[in-house]
Formats: C-alpha cells, sequence, structure tokens
C-alpha cells in the first residue's frame, strides 16, 4: 500500500480539475444573445480591411497521390501495355 502513495496527489489534482471543468462547462454560463451575435458577426464582415492587408486566392495543392502512373498513348485495343522487340 505504501508504495502507491505517490499517486495520490495526480488523483487529487484530476479531480479537482474534473470538478472544475463541470462546473465551468454547465449551461447558461457565458452565453450570448442570437441576435447580438448575428449583429457582431454582420459588422466584422462588413468592416473594411486595413490598406496593408490583401486578399489572396488559396495555394494550388499538389494532387499526387505519391504513385507514379504513365498516361496510356491511344485508346485501341492493348492500350497501356508494350511490345518488346525479339
Amino acid at each position: 500500500m505504501e508504495i502507491l502513495l505517490w499517486l495520490v496527489p495526480s488523483g487529487v489534482v484530476a479531480l479537482v480539475a474534473m470538478a472544475w471543468v463541470s462546473w465551468a462547462g454547465r449551461d447558461g454560463r457565458g452565453e450570448v444573445d442570437r441576435d447580438v451575435a448575428v449583429e457582431r458577426l454582420g459588422k466584422a464582415i462588413a468592416k473594411e480591411l486595413p490598406a496593408g492587408t490583401r486578399r489572396t486566392s488559396a495555394p494550388v495543392r499538389d494532387r499526387s497521390t505519391g504513385i507514379a502512373v504513365r498516361p496510356s498513348h491511344g485508346a485501341g485495343p492493348g492500350a497501356g501495355t508494350t511490345r518488346r522487340a525479339s
């Protein structure tokens, strides 16, 4: 029993943390009126950007799958197969 006494402080800390999170996360705490939130969002969207800020498009992602695939030449029978000269 004496060997596991070092676990007691961490257990107490965990219990206190769980109690605090359950109290802080309960309903009705820090709730914002929906109409006020929508109004704030509208103002933020309509706000002019600072002069030094410019909007850029998202960078083009590399669509590589990591597998090298050669394009097939022609759509006839046997397309994609190779012949060896004998």
